[in-house]
């Protein structure tokens, strides 16, 4: 589920029709090319590219039956499947393993991730709706959930979903369609703890994340607890699933410098729903004025923590501390790519000017949501 109210209502996945796709050593034929009046070829080395690779090689697999009967045990036993666990399996298809495995290293890369991550992509079934669809002899399609930020207004309302013969089949973005269809997808939450380890890192090798300190004679320290948090409904497609929030926090650090510190929202899954987390947001002993900001962002599967990291680096670190508050909202949205706006790591709402003692309803800058916030003390043990 996406949150941010400037996006497109849907997305588009094909590859274009003459695209050759590698499966088990094989190249597929042309006739099983795209038949969709209208596609958007991916980049090859965009996770977009990726993910619409690994779909149509996974649609092509289940032509097998034995595996095809193995896939849909999985995806009816759980919400969503590792799927290079799902591949290392006995039944699967020759060389799907190492083409998953090869898969998730590219999607790694491509989103400025460590090699190390491990796997990211998963497979899902697209909505719980379609579960009484798949029987024992269906043959699902397989789709991608993630968009073409290029696509043209007409393709912006159709996902592209491919059966095992190779074929493109467009589907409403608006409404899942009545028949069982697969999802591959990121784990976007795995995704975004290591990214934002990532951001971590680059933002203490900046010097934009110096350590606070714990006052002696106080025993602790002051936060900004999140006590509710709610975001606006903007009907996002059916094959997006849940959002990945994360939260940018930016004052001046003890040192005069700016600093920023991120923080994992895991649990904001959905739009129009009403959250109780109970979530430190701010810790003021980091912190030399009474006053931050917070920029909410969401990760729909495209966005590079490295590119992110570089860009909120250089556009901060030129600010200078002037002996009074300077809010930082308008510089981290001026340094974020125009692109992150649409369908990348999206801009969901800020809140100007947090202060240590702020409680209450907080409407975010841009009415996209809200939060409920009170002072909270961390005593030390």
């Amino acid at each position: 589920m996406q949150l941010t109210a400037a996006r497109r209502a849907a997305i588009v996945l094909a590859l274009s029709a003459t695209a050759a796709l590698t499966l088990q050593g094989l190249a597929l034929p042309a006739a099983h090319a795209s038949t969709a009046a209208s596609t958007a070829a991916a980049p090859a080395a965009t996770v977009a590219g990726i993910e619409a690779a690994t779909a149509r090689t996974l649609a092509a697999s289940l032509a097998d039956p034995a595996w095809r009967a193995q896939v849909r045990t999985a995806a009816l036993g759980s919400r969503q499947v590792e799927l290079r666990t799902l591949a290392g399996r006995t039944a699967a298809p020759a060389g799907l393993d190492a083409t998953v495995t090869a898969a998730d290293r590219r999607i790694a890369a491509a989103k400025g991730l460590a090699p190390g991550t491990g796997s990211l992509l998963r497979l899902r079934l697209g909505a719980d709706a379609m579960r009484d669809a798949l029987t024992p002899g269906t043959l699902p399609l397989v789709a991608a959930a993630t968009s073409d930020d290029s696509a043209s207004a007409d393709d912006a309302a159709t996902v592209t979903a491919y059966d095992s013969a190779g074929r493109a089949h467009p589907l409403s973005a608006a409404k899942a369609p009545r028949q069982a269809v697969y999802v591959v997808d990121i784990d976007v939450s795995k995704a975004v703890s290591a990214g934002l380890a990532q951001v971590d890192k680059a933002f203490a090798k900046a010097g934009l994340t110096t350590p606070g300190a714990v006052t002696p004679n106080t025993g602790g320290f002051w936060t900004t607890r999140v006590d509710s948090v709610y975001l606006n409904d903007d009907e996002e497609p059916w094959i997006l699933g849940d959002a990945e929030i994360f939260s940018i926090v930016s004052g001046f650090g003890l040192d005069g410098k700016v600093r920023v510190d991120t923080v994992d929202m895991p649990y904001l899954d959905d739009d129009h729903t009403t959250y109780y987390p109970n979530q430190i947001l701010v810790n003021w002993s980091n912190y030399k004025y009474n006053l931050a900001d917070v920029v909410m962002m969401e990760d729909d599967g495209d966005t590079n923590y490295a590119t992110l990291a570089k860009a909120l680096a250089d556009a901060l670190l030129t600010i200078t501390d002037q002996g009074a508050y300077i809010p930082l909202v308008d510089a981290i949205l001026a340094a974020i790519p125009a692109s992150w706006y649409t369908n990348d790591a999206d801009y969901v709402d800020s809140w100007y000017t947090l202060a240590r003692t702020s409680s209450g309803r907080l409407n975010g800058a841009r009415g996209n949501g809200w939060m409920s916030v009170s002072p909270y003390f961390v005593g030390a043990l």
